[in-house]
């Protein structure tokens, strides 16, 4: 993405710049190398600034909030044919069934889902990408890519990174700086050497400048917005880590060297994630190699990351509003109006974002926009559940909408997919009703089987094993009402469980 990192003044930095040709004193010879390039897809980012739509159990990435799919589908779609193998994608544990699903709903399969135990940036989830690639064939090319970035022209995307292949073998970094069509100062911009040549020598790094700088950036037409896109074999990547972050690299392989298996998914050793500080891979990296190359991209490129870049990417009525769901909008100018769910009526206002969900309103305007993380910082410092979830939580035999709670009770609408079922459990500290609504689902309460069909009930009192399945080709809806002094989803006691869940 374009790099949004935290404020540090105008810190810049020149590199050594080298020839276009990408000449190496690590000249490989690629004639025996796969034709294909291994993408790297890191998806672990939150997306706060997208609240209250995203969340961190479903954040932006995986959000349709500008096409029917979401940025996740449309990075797998776009590096899905050509000269790319398939992904191996980075992502952190919670989202590894949103991940499976999402593809497969594609017709789409990973080279390996890795699952990351917690946050740490782009470095190491670059580095243990790099390290799994290695193992195969250390100077096949790797393309790391965010997971959340809109480009409309895909063709001139992939003959961009079809430029870069030859640098790339050569052991050069190859970048990909998006051509600025305004003095953004949200960005980092790469200053690139002159001239009109499809590959560029990299000068040197700027970090989000002031207006009148990034003015004169635009002006200039030798900077560009680092996309946080890059294109380099595991082997370049790796000997640049040794170098310049040997410690992450250290944890890296530490991390590889003690996955384990579960399902379709490769689990991360967590110690070696948690003994590191979160660094991204410009810092760690990029920003200190000798040998960098950029292409220029001039693709439709857009960083979902914030409100004000959904209305600037999406359509606009004659007034310039954008709107989503059941909105209306009357007297009003260049306002975005999001309804998840509900209503939404915007009246006699500019310049305006009003996200509604259903358990959340936002409103913002749009130069006070990049300061909805903060808003969601103190969400989850008051341990508020909208920071984290929505009301309907998706799972992967279904979902769950919670639509009422109280002091003992809880009461939530499930929908079981066909041939789903839930983990065989029990509750230390509520009991459960639950009554068909439509379709039919089998019960099992400690051992006895039974099958319940439209408007028919049963209750699992406190401790009971049990289990809900659908063993049927159509979705299952059940009413659930919960009584207990506990209603916490930790109180949650996982016997048998075909996702791998169990305790």
């Amino acid at each position: 993405m374009g790099r949004k990192r935290a404020p540090s003044g105008s810190r810049q930095r020149s590199v050594g710049a080298s020839p276009t040709t990408g000449a190496s004193t690590r000249r490989r010879s690629c004639t025996s190398l796969p034709p294909t390039v291994v993408p790297i897809i890191l998806s672990g980012g939150s997306g706060k600034r997208l609240w209250p739509l995203s969340r961190q159990d479903h954040p932006k990435q995986f959000q349709s909030i500008l096409a029917r799919t979401s940025p996740f589908q449309e990075t797998c779609l776009r590096l899905a044919d050509g000269i790319f193998a398939s992904p191996v994608v980075i992502a952190h544990e919670d989202h590894r069934f949103l991940i499976a699903e999402q593809m497969r709903s594609l017709g789409l399969t990973a080279e390996a889902i890795v699952l990351e135990p917690g946050a740490r940036n782009t470095a190491m989830a670059t580095l243990v990408g790099a390290v799994l690639a290695a193992e195969d064939e250390p100077d096949r090319l790797l393309l790391v890519t965010p997971s959340d970035h809109r480009i409309l022209d895909p063709h001139t995307y992939r003959q961009a990174i079809a430029t870069g292949i030859p640098a790339a073998h050569h052991g050069a970094i190859v970048l990909f700086g998006v051509v600025p069509d305004r003095p953004e100062t949200g960005y980092g911009y790469i200053e690139v050497s002159p001239g009109t040549d499809a590959i560029r020598s990299v000068m040197r790094f700027v970090e989000k400048p002031e207006r009148r700088v990034a003015e004169d950036f635009v002006d200039g037409g030798r900077h560009l917005w680092n996309s946080g896109i890059f294109l380099m074999s595991a082997r370049t990547i790796i000997e640049a880590a040794e170098r310049h972050c040997p410690e992450i690299l250290a944890a890296a392989r530490s991390a590889h060297a003690g996955a384990q298996r579960d399902l379709d998914f490769t689990r991360l050793a967590a110690p070696a994630y948690r003994a590191l500080p979160s660094l991204s891979l410009d810092h760690a990296i990029i920003e200190k190699a000798a040998e960098l190359r950029c292409v220029p991209l001039e693709v439709g490129w857009t960083d979902i990351g914030s409100w004000p870049e959904v209305w600037r990417s999406a359509d606009k009525d004659p007034d310039g509003n954008v709107t989503h769901g059941d909105v209306h909008c009357t007297s009003s100018r260049n306002c975005l109006a999001y309804a998840d769910q509900g209503t939404v009526s915007v009246v006699g206002l500019e310049d305006t974002i009003v996200v509604a969900t259903g358990d959340a309103v936002l409103v913002t305007s749009m130069s006070e926009a990049q300061s909805v993380k903060d808003i969601v910082a103190r969400l989850e410092d008051n341990r508020r559940d909208e920071a984290v979830r929505h009301r309907r939580v998706l799972r992967p035999w279904g979902w769950y909408e919670r639509l009422a709670a109280g002091s003992g009770y809880q009461v939530k609408w499930l929908m079981i997919a066909p041939g789903a079922s839930l983990s065989l459990q029990y509750h230390r500290h509520r009991a459960e009703h639950w009554v068909v609504v439509s379709g039919s689902v089998e019960v099992t309460i400690e051992g006895a089987v039974s099958r319940l069909h439209e408007n028919q009930s049963i209750d699992v009192p406190v401790y009971m094993p049990h289990r809900l399945a659908n063993p049927g080709e159509e979705p299952a809806f059940l009413i659930e009402v919960q009584s207990g002094v506990y209603l916490g989803e930790d109180d949650i006691v996982r016997i048998k469980d075909v996702y791998g869940r169990a305790e």
